[in-house]
């Protein structure tokens, strides 16, 4: 589902060049549960923002559900994420006075979709906040309102739901409810990509990906599933 293949991302500053990515190669299947880690500077951020098509590599090639991502105008791409990619951030990035139903609503309406609050209603059971529907995000705690964010990105139905750090701003506890949801997701047959910097929530995916100066030096598999 996910083929990266000989993927560079270079960044100039003047007569600078930086190597953020280089000479990536990289496939993930449909299904999988994937976390990508590394230290700063390691070209974790690079490889999220091309992989949720935010950015296009310098060389090689990414095919993402069979599109060829890299060979894509602005407007498809923005087309593409808010069709095959669903993000869910760090920040939460929830609209303040608006309730939790319109923003899971917020991809559709880009999309022009017609059953809007139906669907923003489904992805909200989904996630286990069916009665929090009319709740300003804060009338939520933290864990609900990422897993607001979650619907959100549910609500599309994508190939892919790419995570950045989606518990960094949340206690332990919260954490690991968060984690159990995006695993349930995972055995339910959905693709997750998490970036994350934490080891303690690397153990809930099923493989880890290391890079370090914009390389790949470990991918392996990893046990599955909330830790006891």
């Amino acid at each position: 589902m996910i083929q990266l293949e000989g993927v560079t991302k270079i960044y100039r500053m003047g007569e600078v060049e930086l190597r953020a990515l280089d000479d990536v190669d990289l496939s993930i299947a449909e299904g999988e549960l994937v976390a990508i880690m590394g230290p700063s500077g390691s070209g974790k951020t690079t490889m999220m923002n091309i992989l949720g098509c935010l950015d296009i590599p310098t060389e090689g090639s990414y095919h993402l559900d069979g599109i060829d991502v890299a060979a894509r105008s602005d407007n498809e791409l923005a087309a593409i994420r808010n069709h095959k990619i669903g993000f869910v951030f760090q920040s939460f990035n929830l609209i303040p006075r608006t309730s939790a139903s319109r923003n899971v609503e917020l991809p559709l309406v880009y999309a022009g979709a017609k059953d809007r609050a139906a669907r923003a209603r489904r992805a909200l059971e989904q996630v286990g906040l069916g009665n929090r529907q009319k709740h300003l995000p804060n009338e939520l705690s933290g864990g609900q309102q990422q897993r607001v964010a979650i619907a959100r990105a549910l609500v599309t139905d994508p190939a892919m739901l790419l995570a950045d750090e989606p518990t960094g701003n949340l206690d332990s506890a919260s954490s690991i409810e968060i984690m159990k949801l995006l695993v349930g997701l995972n055995e339910a047959g959905r693709t997750v990509v998490l970036i994350t910097h934490e080891e303690e929530i690397a153990t809930f995916a099923k493989r880890v990906i290391r890079l370090r100066d914009g390389r790949i030096v470990s991918d392996r598999a990893e046990h599955s599933g909330p830790r006891p």
